[in-house]
């Protein structure tokens, strides 16, 4: 519905392990991307997903001037914040660096299960994270963040409050520089919006 600039839907997040290729803009996710939430979107807090660009810039004075005559940027940062409503192990594995799950098999007095290592280690995993949502060029196309190397920087609180609020793991994912990339200026990936349909 125009105007398709003003976007007012939300964005879907997927992870896989650092270097898996990414989708093409009007591919959907397949192969190793898993939606982040069992149901992807529906299962994200109202809060949505917040991609943060931050910048860290240093002016610099002389003494013939009483305002800032020069900056430059001395650091900067992606990070990408979520809140996940999904208290399946697969979904808060991702939250403790992609812990793999073990299993209890059903048996005579034994009820399955499926178990999770809580202690993380000294390594911390990194992904590549997507984000997909609508394009501000025009209906049914796509608009996705590519991040090829990120890590779940988050202490992720979990509450069960008894109270009607859904249990919650908060996410945030921050990018690293990737030493692959083509150039410097996609060390933190790329931002492509779909402009039209392939002939």
């Amino acid at each position: 519905m125009m105007p398709f600039e003003i976007i007012m839907a939300p964005a879907d997040i997927y992870l896989a392990y650092e270097g898996e290729p990414f989708p093409a803009i009007d591919a959907a996710p397949t192969g190793n991307w898993m939606p982040l939430g069992t149901a992807g979107k529906r299962n994200q807090s109202e809060k949505g997903v917040i991609i943060t660009h931050g910048q860290t810039l240093k002016e610099h004075f002389t003494t013939g001037s009483s305002g800032p005559v020069k900056v430059v940027r001395t650091g900067e940062s992606l990070s990408i914040s979520v809140e996940i409503e999904d208290m399946t192990l697969e979904q808060y594995a991702k939250a403790l660096n992609g812990m793999g799950l073990g299993s209890i098999a059903q048996g005579s007095g034994v009820a399955g299960a499926k178990t999770m290592p809580m202690r993380q280690g000294i390594d911390v995993t990194t992904f590549a994270l997507l984000i997909r949502s609508y394009s501000p060029y025009g209906d049914g196309m796509n608009f996705q963040y590519q991040i090829p190397k990120v890590y779940q920087s988050s202490s992720p609180k979990v509450m069960f409050d008894g109270n009607g609020s859904a249990a919650t793991l908060a996410l945030e994912y921050k990018a690293l520089e990737d030493p692959n990339a083509d150039s410097d200026s996609l060390r933190f990936g790329l931002l492509i919006a779909q402009t039209s349909f392939a002939q």
